[in-house]
């Protein structure tokens, strides 16, 4: 085909030219020739699935399986350790060992957005097969990563609301409507209180009792007795015990409760949305050479960000089987991409307006989901936390951590 490309366009100058013509005849040929070569390479690239270099479809499938398997076990390793971890010390969602893998495991989501999706998405929305028109004219990776960026933050904010009036709903109106004896009113709280020994019953503050509590009604209300200063790092040494008294805190506790629902949740959302893509892209194809990083590259990034999922719905302490069941979604998503993508590999062509299309805009999407929920629900929210600020250690060896994250998966892009 390039031959007869050739010829067509040289035809003219031996059957057509002119006297004058025949002095450029050489610089004509030298010109066409080139020409027509790039035209004909981005046509072939275009219409083909694949390159034949590596091309091997029994080894490929072979390595498909190895990688399902490989990524099953990663994601489900990594999303399962913060579940474990509730009945192991140095594992709980409050020990220092937890906050310095979630560092890790939020570094390695934050290159996975910039480094890999965006990256991604700009690739196949640059591509020479693309029409020129609109997608060489405006910078779509971008505008989309914002896009969805700013979609997550309305999300965020609307079931971080919605998940507070629920839980303060279900806090000030109990299932069972029955009053104990030591309660006075729905939605009352009853903290203890230490009296000094000798203390008369003129030094009670307004609404103690005899047994030492106090009530409180409503949920962010706030005891007398509490003469300490906020500001200070006093009783910070673990996170939920923030004061070392018997006070509580409660609609603190269940901002923050809420906090962790759509967290976990959102991040999911957008874990799910590029492994799925992931899981097509290696599926569909048949090299083996671009196969074998891809499973060393997806397991890596799959165990981290399960850790940092399981981590998410662990402190949002839903019930096991809610648990459970988004964890093994977690798990199972780009194992089920890869399935799909070996299912169509016979029939698929990645270089199609179709799927170029659609791969960088999920790519693009994706990307602004997981810089934000990084920066803003991972790293803002333990980095710019009092127990963060208050230990300085910990301060230093999450930042390493972070920075090795973010460094070792931006560098898996050199390979995958």
């Amino acid at each position: 085909m390039f031959f007869i490309d050739v010829l067509w366009s040289l035809f003219p100058l031996y059957f057509f030219r002119s006297e004058r013509d025949s002095l450029l005849e050489t610089e004509s040929i030298l010109q066409v020739v080139p020409e027509t070569m790039a035209t004909s390479s981005s046509t072939i690239l275009c219409n083909a699935a694949e390159s034949d270099l590596c091309r091997d479809d029994s080894a490929a499938f072979l390595l498909k399986l190895v990688a399902i398997a490989s990524i099953l076990l990663a994601g489900a390793a990594g999303v399962a350790i913060p579940f474990i971890g509730r009945n192991r010390r140095f594992l709980q969602t409050d020990s220092n060992l937890f906050v310095t893998a979630k560092a890790f495991a939020a570094g390695v989501i934050l290159a996975t957005g910039f480094v890999h999706m965006l990256a991604g998405g700009t690739e196949a929305l640059n591509n020479p097969c693309l029409p020129e028109y609109p997608w060489s004219k405006f910078p779509f990776p971008g505008f989309f990563a914002m896009v969805a960026a700013l979609i997550t933050l309305l999300v965020d904010f609307m079931g971080t609301q919605y998940y507070e009036r629920k839980q303060e709903r279900e806090a000030a109106d109990p299932s069972d409507g029955q009053l104990g004896p030591e309660q006075s009113s729905p939605g009352s709280i009853v903290v203890p209180v230490v009296v000094a020994e000798g203390g008369s019953d003129d030094d009670k503050v307004f609404g103690e009792e005899d047994s030492g509590g106090i009530h409180i009604v409503g949920i962010h209300a706030h005891a007398a007795h509490h003469t300490h200063s906020h500001g200070s790092c006093d009783g910070h040494q673990k996170i939920g015990h923030g004061h070392g008294h018997g006070h509580s805190h409660g609609g603190l506790e269940l901002g923050s409760g809420a906090r962790h629902v759509v967290v976990s949740q959102v991040l999911e959302l957008g874990i799910v949305s590029h492994s799925i893509i992931i899981g097509i892209s290696l599926g569909v194809s048949q090299s083996p050479c671009t196969i074998r990083p891809l499973i060393a590259a997806l397991s890596f990034h799959q165990f981290f960000e399960g850790f940092a999922l399981g981590g998410c719905i662990s402190q949002a302490q839903f019930r096991n089987k809610s648990a459970t069941v988004m964890a093994c979604f977690f798990a199972l998503t780009t194992p089920i991409g890869i399935g799909i993508g070996t299912a169509v590999a016979s029939s698929f062509n990645s270089h199609s307006v179709g799927a170029l299309v659609t791969e960088g805009i999920l790519d693009s999407l994706s990307a602004g989901i997981l810089v934000y929920m990084a920066l803003v629900d991972l790293i803002a929210a333990d980095f710019l936390s009092k127990r963060m600020s208050c230990n300085f250690r910990l301060q230093i060896v999450s930042y390493m951590m972070l920075f090795l994250g973010a460094g070792l998966m931006s560098s898996l892009a050199i390979w995958a």
